[in-house]
């Protein structure tokens, strides 16, 4: 197929390899002395890597070429680790190519079980959010093939029977563990923010009817979860790109429960705007120990 792609002049190619770091993708490598284009399939013809050469030897051509295949790219650069991705979709956002970066996302997707980083929270650091709506551009963060994961909104009210019968449930969204949430999520936009340690629900009869009413919801365990330095920064991102409006921490009485506390405040502490937190602490008996503003 005839398509764009970039041409190296190597009478003035000096192989200084100024212009192998800005490829994204890979197609550039220094060989016998001279930057080669390695691969058809890996150069999307964007010309990212123009700029950064110091003698004018890499152009752009239209030829016959290999369509670029961004599958085979997002192969190669997996194993490379999460920056080493994110620099390649956000290479795509920035030239506004939404259909490759959806495909970027849903080869990744493919493979996420085999990626040693969060993919939700390195997807979600580009804040695809400010992209324009394109036919084709898939959501950024939908839990992959994990029906668990899956980002749903419920938008429904809680109502507190009279009759009697089982209490409504209050809860507005799917998923609330922090390690598989969205901070992009649409529930998570303008929101008052209930961040609460897992035993809290189990402790309080009228968790739901009091206390999670009208809020979006996280859960985490500062004892028992692992990497909570993700959980940090997905709270960042609720601060500073959802514009979470307030956030409240419950906890229990027991110590170990303290670290989510810390957690937040490590979060809002990183964020560029101020958020009010407020703590809620509750007994073993599912009783209000003490509510205070602390930041």
């Amino acid at each position: 197929m005839q398509r764009e792609i970039i041409r190296i002049d190597e009478a003035l190619c000096n192989g200084c390899g100024d212009c192998v770091p800005s490829c994204a993708e890979g197609a550039l490598q220094i060989i016998d002395g001279k930057v080669r284009l390695v691969s058809d399939l890996l150069c999307d013809g964007l010309g990212a890597c123009i700029g950064q050469c110091p003698l004018g030897a890499i152009s752009i051509e239209r030829r016959e070429a290999e369509p670029y295949d961004e599958a085979k790219v997002i192969a190669d650069l997996a194993g490379q680790g999460r920056n080493t991705v994110v620099a390649h979709l956000r290479h795509l956002k920035d030239h506004g190519q939404t259909q490759l970066l959806a495909q970027g996302i849903a080869a990744l997707r493919a493979r996420q079980g085999r990626l040693d980083f969060d993919l939700d929270l390195a997807v979600g650091s580009l804040d695809l959010s400010l992209l324009p709506k394109r036919k084709g551009l898939m959501p950024p963060l939908e839990g992959g093939g994990c029906p668990g994961s899956r980002t749903l909104s419920f938008a429904k009210p809680a109502a507190q029977p009279s009759d009697g019968s089982a209490a409504a449930s209050a809860l507005r969204q799917w998923p609330i563990q922090l390690h598989l949430v969205n901070p992009a999520a649409p529930y998570f936009q303008h929101a008052d923010l209930l961040v609460a340690a897992d035993c809290v629900a189990f402790a309080m009869g009228d968790f739901h009817a009091r206390h999670l009413a009208g809020k979006s919801l996280v859960i985490a365990c500062p004892k028992l979860d692992a990497h909570m330095e993700i959980y940090v920064e997905k709270l960042r991102q609720m601060v500073d790109s959802a514009g979470v409006k307030s956030i409240t921490v419950m906890v229990m009485e027991v110590p170990c429960c303290g670290g989510l506390l810390q957690m937040v405040r490590q979060a809002r502490s990183l964020a560029a705007r101020p958020v009010p937190v407020t703590l809620t602490v509750v007994g073993l008996q599912g009783e209000i120990l003490s509510t205070e503003t602390v930041a």
